[in-house]
């Protein structure tokens, strides 16, 4: 298998860095994995401080892996484990082929904790401090509001079929975590979202997307799908946010 050639490639990579942990959550580790088609999301715990040298190794490494296939879906975010209680703070990752700063949210360190598969070293639970049901709630609640929301108002991303996919997937998630504190996979998304008044069309053709291999979108389809994402999600980030406040 293509993805498990890529993963003892990349942890052997990351040999000089001596990690105390790698481990991969998201898709990988939930079971709704799709090769070629998903992303690999790892987090990989380093022993000491991220220093320039560090970093260094951190993108040669990556760039030494552009050659094998799959990598360049493969994101991975790097922590220490003085750095790693803290949920808001930044830290250096790897993803679309490039170096940036992001959190590990609160939905990812569930996701490890509930499902984290470890590719090497220590598990999430002696590294990684639970995340209480409220605060997961809260944020899955804020990134609607604050980030989803506004993401709406923009019409030409809803053109791609990445923000079609991702939001209507990420609402669906979202309102069954603020609901009852659980997590729940993209196919498991996919399945509920007719129940949650999403335009049914719009869910079949995420779903072939994802599992099928289908022609490319007319512009017709495409216009008429953008706007029937963004009615839907409109109005449903509101009721749901709004029933939190």
């Amino acid at each position: 298998m293509r993805t498990e050639t890529l993963l003892t490639s990349f942890c052997h990579e990351l040999t000089p860095l001596d990690p105390v942990a790698v481990w991969a959550h998201g898709s990988l580790a939930g079971g709704d994995y799709q090769e070629g088609r998903s992303d690999l999301d790892l987090v990989a715990v380093l022993p000491g401080p991220v220093t320039p040298a560090v970093v260094w190794r951190i993108a040669v490494a990556h760039a030494r892996l552009r050659a094998v296939p799959l990598a360049a879906g493969l994101h991975c975010t790097y922590l220490t484990p003085s750095t790693a209680d803290d949920a808001a703070r930044r830290h250096l990752t790897w993803a679309h082929e490039q170096l940036f700063r992001r959190p590990v949210t609160p939905v990812t360190r569930r996701e490890l904790h509930a499902f984290g598969r470890v590719l090497h070293g220590r598990p999430p639970t002696e590294l990684l401090p639970a995340v209480p049901d409220q605060e997961l709630r809260d944020f899955v609640v804020r990134d609607q509001r604050d980030f989803w929301r506004a993401a709406v108002d923009n019409a030409p991303l809803w053109r791609q079929d990445i923000w079609v996919d991702l939001g209507l997937i990420t609402f669906a998630r979202a309102t069954v975590t603020a609901r009852e504190g659980r997590l729940i996979s993209k196919r498991e998304s996919l399945d509920l979202l007719p129940g949650l008044g999403a335009p049914v069309e719009v869910v079949e053709d995420i779903r072939s997307r994802r599992y099928d291999d289908p022609a490319p979108p007319t512009e017709e389809w495409t216009a008429r799908r953008a706007r029937l994402a963004r009615n839907y999600l409109g109005a449903a980030i509101d009721a749901l946010t709004a029933s939190y406040d």
